[in-house]
């Protein structure tokens, strides 16, 4: 009797994968890394190959953050725009770059970048995931005072995305931080609740709530590691999971 293997399918169709613009410096200070852009660029290319439609909210943090001391005695706001053109900077550079490795992309924009990007347009931005093309959204939410964490979540509800992916340089969320505390605890579950309640900054309060609201599962994982991202669109138990 012959026994026909049966193919896994992904756990998700469609997912918004957040790239902080510190994951898009490596291991540098400042700026890009050409081998952490070739490293995204063939992990996205195996999710792909697995059929998953990838939409990817990125930051502008290694170029400027408005929310931080760099921003000296700049107005808030005036910091937070110049924030969100650090994060077109990161999406033309990853379009660029996607698109020589034969990754079909398109950039979207909330604010308006004419000749450089399309306007932000939800069911165009669904039209190019249904044909393959990963979509990089740029610009954050288009306001100051939210974080592009925000701008993930709220996109990934206007796509129809299953899961918000949270890549970072750490292996999920923990009670206090890794790099600096050698007892730090992983968790591998929790709550929306326990997250607000306990604090946990891996995102701000605004992008956590809105995806309890609407019970969007969040992930947290490290992006770094070759293989993870397609584990995570497989449902292997990678990072930290956020639901409930």
């Amino acid at each position: 009797m012959t026994i026909m293997n049966k193919k896994v399918l992904p756990r998700y169709e469609r997912v918004l994968l957040k790239l902080s613009g510190e994951i898009l410096m490596g291991n540098q200070s400042f700026g890009l890394s050409p081998e952490m852009l070739d490293f995204l660029s063939a992990e996205l290319e195996e999710t792909r190959n697995l059929g998953v439609e990838v939409a990817i909210v990125v930051g502008g943090g290694n170029f400027f953050r408005g929310a931080s001391e760099n921003a000296g005695h700049i107005a808030r706001a005036t910091a937070d725009a110049m924030g969100i053109l650090a994060t077109a900077m990161n999406a033309l550079a990853l379009h660029e770059h996607f698109s020589r490795k034969g990754l079909s992309t398109r950039v979207q924009s909330a604010i308006p970048i004419q000749g450089i990007a399309e306007p932000f347009d939800r069911l165009v931005a669904i039209r190019h995931l249904e044909k393959g093309r990963i979509v990089l959204f740029a610009a954050g939410t288009g306001h100051p005072f939210f974080t592009t964490d925000t701008a993930a979540s709220l996109i990934a509800l206007e796509i129809g995305a299953q899961v918000v992916l949270k890549g970072t340089r750490v292996n999920g969320v923990y009670d206090s931080d890794p790099e600096t505390d050698p007892k730090a605890r992983k968790f591998g579950t929790l709550s929306f609740w326990e997250v607000l309640e306990r604090r946990l900054r891996f995102m701000d309060a605004t992008a956590v709530s809105l995806c309890m609201e609407h019970k969007m599962p969040i992930v947290v994982f490290n992006l770094k590691r070759k293989g993870n991202l397609r584990r995570v669109v497989m449902g292997e138990s990678v990072g930290t999971i956020v639901e409930g």
